[in-house]
């Protein structure tokens, strides 16, 4: 489609310049030429900058990139004119370029719709002009880089999902990329999540690339997208706190976590003061709360936690007369368990200082 747009313009202004000139694209492949015969061809490639180039007596001009697609502007000549032609000619395209996305590309509407910056009146007006099917289940993935690497994530996505009237994948950042998948009605979120697992997968086992990646819950109209893709930056930074192992985190899988996630950390520290009358959770030493751990893993059996420590029974229950003495808090009656609980993972959340979404 830009291809055809380009050409449209390049018809109206050849006969305003008096030498030939186009677009190539990134792979330099002429995509629109006002001479109609180097259209399809390929040129050598050569190092683009955003400043000025000669090569081989022709003078370029990049426009930008969009979306991991960059284009750029050629003058035949290497004089002052052919210079300012193309300086004239990359603005005149790039804004032509940035006006037919915004009203037309289907990919910068659903990047409006997940970053906020679009009406809601105005979604279903523009999901007409567009001939986008409203009630369709669709789910926001977020892909993170979680260090910096020469792989364009973007375009493995990309590869990954090629089916770009149904898949939209969006450049949100210089670390994450957004996915967002249209989904079958009903769809189990096991099934999404093995889908993330495939995207980890190749991405670590190809190309070396770590990454994690947070699901948002599946949405059946359009302007819940954007809901979506909050809760997908939620996992994230919920999991960052309380599942530091995990690469996948879904926003249905939070439980918990996600609520204390959202709580005020006055109201926090005011809790943990309340619970821990006696003594704060950095009285108790290490191997106390990995003993903790393990006995909220085993389900409050005493039994099947000291067999799992390889400690005696005796030891055990040492260890929770201990850890009562110390709290208040007697963790092999349910109800007090439960607060400990929680209080473990309120003074996790305090430590990591939270972002909020």
């Amino acid at each position: 489609m830009a291809n055809r747009l380009f050409q449209g313009v390049i018809h109206q202004m050849k006969d305003c310049i008096d030498r030939p000139f186009g677009v190539i694209d990134e792979n330099f492949t002429v995509t629109a030429s006002s001479d109609l015969s180097k259209i399809g061809e390929t040129i050598p490639a050569f190092n683009l900058t955003n400043e000025l180039c000669v090569e081989n007596g022709y003078t370029y001009k990049t426009l930008g990139a969009n979306q991991g697609i960059s284009y750029s502007v050629f003058v035949e000549g290497d004089d002052v004119l052919a210079g300012k032609y193309a300086s004239i000619l990359a603005v005149a395209f790039a804004n032509v370029k940035f006006y037919y996305d915004e009203k037309y590309d289907r990919g910068n509407f659903i990047k409006n719709i997940i970053l906020d910056n679009i009406l809601p009146g105005d979604i279903y007006i523009k999901a007409r002009e567009l001939y986008f099917n409203n009630d369709v289940s669709r789910t926001v993935i977020i892909i993170r880089a979680v260090e910096a690497t020469d792989v364009s994530i973007y375009d493995v996505i990309q590869n990954l999902f090629p089916d770009k009237a149904k898949d939209f994948v969006i450049s949100i950042n210089e670390t994450d990329i957004a996915l967002v998948k249209e989904t079958a009605q009903g769809i189990e979120p096991k099934t999404i999540e093995k889908m993330a697992a495939t995207i980890v997968d190749t991405l670590s086992g190809e190309f070396y690339t770590r990454v994690v990646i947070g699901i948002g819950t599946t949405v059946s109209n359009l302007k819940d997208l954007a809901r979506s893709f909050k809760e997908a930056q939620a996992a994230l930074e919920v999991g960052k706190v309380f599942d530091t192992e995990k690469t996948i985190v879904s926003y249905d899988n939070l439980g918990i976590a996600r609520i204390i996630y959202q709580l005020p950390t006055t109201l926090c520290e005011t809790f943990l003061r309340e619970v821990f009358k006696r003594g704060s959770i950095e009285s108790l030493d290490g191997e106390t709360l990995f003993t903790i751990q393990r006995f909220f893993e085993n389900n409050l059996n005493v039994s099947e936690t000291s067999r799992k420590l390889f400690v005696h029974r005796n030891t055990l229950v040492y260890r929770l007369e201990k850890i009562k003495k110390i709290t208040g808090l007697d963790l092999r009656e349910f109800d007090h368990a439960i607060i400990f609980k929680i209080a473990l993972m309120v003074n996790k959340y305090l430590k990591s200082n939270p972002i909020k979404y």
